[in-house]
């Protein structure tokens, strides 16, 4: 985690100090109560002076911070106020927002660039450095954001007739994530862009093969309806059409 105010990094020392500031990042400058702090912080069994402690912490912390951002106290507990301030996490997810409306819109060239941008946000694993409780309670949502911007790129580059470039890519993703039927699906259409039909069709029975195995059930109809396109010749890449500029005429008109 790093904070930069002034162009200058502020160091946040210590994993309860991290754990702290990400929980009220991840609010969205929404209240965290004392007890939800504290079990983020603490966990099941927190000491005994718990209360005087979170003070101690969101006092260090809001020093730290400086004016930059307002950490106030409310009766219910904590708000991060972080006005002008950008937060990575929350560009990433305007940026990935953008992406994905561009994808749906039949606007390949703008989504990729939205959301490559939005991956680069990403310098490692997600909270690093904080709590079990919170990485527990905040990493599922925030990687399943992160996999489908990845996805949705995936897509958008695909329309882009970058299927050459993306084979190797996706060769290493579903080796990691072999249940995820949409870049299974992707990997297949690649392959068969590049007249790997053969390869395409195995990737297909292998998935096939781990669902039942692993979770009891069939592909879902976006993985079977690839392998439906790949045995009769759907998947051909067309380039997207771009309607011709209309030139004025000799009188100016248009």
């Amino acid at each position: 985690m790093r904070v930069c105010t002034d162009g200058r990094e502020v160091p946040i020392q210590g994993r309860k100090q991290r754990t702290l500031l990400a929980a009220l990042l991840l609010a969205r400058e929404g209240v965290l109560s004392d007890e939800r702090l504290i079990a983020l912080l603490w966990g099941p069994r927190p000491p005994a002076t718990v209360n005087a402690l979170l003070y101690t912490y969101v006092s260090r912390l809001r020093l730290r911070l400086g004016a930059a951002v307002e950490l106030i106290r409310v009766p219910a507990g904590y708000r991060l106020g972080i006005g002008s301030a950008r937060f990575d996490a929350a560009e990433f997810h305007r940026l990935s927002r953008s992406g994905h409306e561009a994808l749906r819109e039949g606007r390949p060239d703008r989504a990729a660039r939205l959301l490559r941008a939005a991956l680069d946000l990403w310098r490692g694993p997600s909270l690093g450095g904080v709590t079990d409780e919170l990485r527990e309670a905040e990493n599922p949502q925030l990687d399943e954001a992160r996999m489908a911007a990845l996805e949705s790129r995936i897509e958008a580059e695909l329309a882009l007739g970058e299927h050459r470039q993306l084979v190797a890519e996706l060769t290493g993703l579903v080796a990691r994530f072999p249940l995820r039927e949409r870049l299974r699906a992707q990997w297949m259409t690649a392959l068969y862009r590049c007249e790997r039909q053969a390869e395409a069709l195995a990737v297909y029975h292998e998935g096939r093969r781990l669902l039942s195995e692993e979770l009891g059930v069939d592909p879902g109809s976006a993985l079977a309806a690839t392998h439906h396109a790949v045995l009769n010749g759907g998947l051909t890449w067309k380039e997207p059409h771009h309607p011709a500029a209309v030139l004025p005429d000799a009188a100016g008109a248009p």
